[in-house]
């Protein structure tokens, strides 16, 4: 499993058919990157120049809304990730 450091999460992007107004459904290389997905871990929170931790406002499960070009992509065991700053984070849904 990834463990993500510091103030970086884990987040799998949830992925949408995406459908042209007339009912075209656009291919992969024509759609948007997904800018919702879901925090499958967190890091442990940054670090102060005390050397106190602050707590993530995320934790794991949370579904969110990032940034639309934020973050890293990797891939791991055969599935996309995104490993990103909390703060590529705008808003957790629901």
């Amino acid at each position: 499993m990834i463990k993500p450091l510091g103030d970086r999460v884990l987040v799998e992007a949830n992925a949408k058919e995406e459908k042209t107004i007339s009912g075209i459904v656009l291919p992969d290389t024509a759609k948007e990157k997904p800018q919702e997905g879901t925090i499958i871990a967190v890091g442990s929170g940054a670090l102060t120049k005390d050397g106190e931790r602050i707590a993530l406002e995320v934790k794991e499960g949370d579904r969110v809304l990032f940034s639309k070009y934020a973050g890293t992509e990797i891939k791991y065991e055969g599935k996309e990730y995104l490993i990103m700053k909390e703060s590529d984070i705008h808003a957790i849904v629901g």
